[in-house]
Parts: C-alpha cells; structure tokens; sequence
C-alpha cells in the first residue's frame, strides 16, 4: 500500500454512523459501519435497524443529523456523509 493512499473500506462503499447515549447503550457500540451506495434519511433507518435490531424502537424516535445539521426522512444521505444519530434526551 502506498503511504499516501486513504484508507478504503474492504466492502469499496460504506457509511460510519456515530450513535449517541441510549442508541450507543442498545447498540454496545457507538460507531456503525454500514453498506450504503446512497439513500433517504428513511433507508438509513431501516439500514441501521437491519444491522442492529436491539435500536429499532429507540431509532424511530431519534433524530438524524447529516454534516452537523438535523435532517428530515426524505433528505438523500450520500456514501460518506457525516452522520450521526441522537436519541430523545430524557430528564426534566
């Protein structure tokens, strides 16, 4: 390898997620990595519930930030993408 290349992901595609609190809690893990070619805020859910099914109640009712601002289900997350996942913040 040469010293200058970037890393690659042996799949030749993938997407880091970074979870948060009780996400990171369920999962055992606070970084994901997944197959993504591309998709909707919405995919990227069912993604992450399919590689992590202990999240899926919990992921239904997080938010979904890309490149540091929160987005909607129908926003188009790119391979790459900065993105991460936070739940609902309990307290009062």
């Amino acid at each position: 390898m040469h010293p200058h290349q970037p890393p690659t992901s042996p799949s030749g595609g993938g997407l880091r997620v970074e979870l948060f609190a009780g996400m990171a809690d369920a999962a055992g893990r606070r970084v994901l990595e997944i197959d993504w070619e591309g998709g909707s805020v919405a995919e990227l859910r069912a993604a992450v519930a399919a590689a992590v099914p202990a999240v899926g109640t919990l992921l239904s009712r997080s938010a979904v930030a890309v490149g540091g601002g929160l987005v909607s289900d129908d926003r188009r997350v790119e391979r790459g993408a900065e993105v991460a996942i936070i739940p609902p913040v309990s307290g009062g």
